[in-house]
């Protein structure tokens, strides 16, 4: 992120909106503890029943009426390996 990132009172809500990997699609919402956005977030998920933690970077915000949308990206070299299930054998 180049752009400074706008200040927002402590104990607001944003909307996070997931781009790419395992939680590609999905959205969430989080708190501000600070008065900032998370820089990374790190998300525990289900991939065919085998949990995982995912790493995801900021990428963009808009504030949309009274709330910030902030998107997030998938960053895989900080992220635990996915196997897609497919390609797990008999291991499950």
């Amino acid at each position: 992120m180049t752009e400074t990132q706008p200040t927002i009172a402590k104990g607001a809500d944003y909307l996070v909106l997931y781009v790419d990997g395992p939680n590609d699609g999905q959205t969430d919402h989080r708190i501000s503890t600070d008065g900032t956005f998370d820089a990374e977030i790190t998300v525990l998920t289900a991939v065919g029943g085998k949990e995982t933690l995912t790493d995801y970077v900021i990428d963009s915000w808009v504030e949309v009426g009274e709330q910030y949308h902030v998107t997030y990206t998938y960053d895989a070299k900080d992220s635990e390996p996915v196997d897609d299930p497919e390609d797990r054998g008999d291991r499950q």
